[in-house]
Formats: structure tokens, C-alpha cells, sequence
């Protein structure tokens, strides 16, 4: 991989969504071993898994990581360090992308 170059890659992945009165959270895991690093995109294909109040949902899907360039990961992990970075987006729509 070069110092600007991304590449990208498909796994098969479980994503969990709870929605109890202990937890409300969402997770992905992969399920052929894939490791995100500071600075990787993860974009999980589907409809929108939902749960209903108390139901904790599993689903298996695909997910497209976008590994981060050497720079992005370089400067992720000083500005993380740093705790510099103070605002995180966290995207949860129907929306297609475009």
C-alpha cells in the first residue's frame, strides 16, 4: 500500500442491534477475521437492521472496508494520542449513498 493509496475489501460480517432496557448498542463483527486500524471506513450493505423495544436482532451481511492511506493512519493515530479530535460522525440512515 503507498503513503495516499486506499484499497478495499468485502467480508462477510453479523451485525447485532439490542434495544433492551440494559442496552441499546450496535456491533459488527467479522467474521472472517478482519481487523480495522485507526482511520478505516466500514460501510455494512443492507436494509437497516432494526430492533424493537426489548428485541435484540442478528443479522449476517457483507461490509465493504476502505483501509486508510499511511498518512490518514498516521495522522489518526497523533491526533487520537493528542485527543485532539473532539467530534466523531456516526452515520445511521436509509439514505443511499451517493
Amino acid at each position: 500500500m503507498g503513503l495516499f493509496s486506499k484499497e478495499t475489501e468485502t467480508a462477510p460480517c453479523e451485525v447485532e442491534v439490542s434495544h433492551t432496557f440494559d442496552s441499546l448498542h450496535a456491533h459488527v463483527k467479522f467474521l472472517n477475521g478482519a481487523v480495522i486500524n485507526p482511520g478505516d471506513e466500514v460501510l455494512v450493505h443492507g436494509k437497516p437492521v432494526l430492533a424493537g423495544y426489548g428485541e435484540v436482532v442478528v443479522e449476517e451481511r457483507s461490509a465493504t472496508i476502505t483501509r486508510a492511506s499511511k498518512v490518514e493512519q498516521l495522522w489518526t493515530r497523533l491526533t487520537g494520542d493528542l485527543e485532539c479530535m473532539e467530534l466523531a460522525e456516526f452515520a445511521f440512515s436509509e439514505g443511499a449513498l451517493s
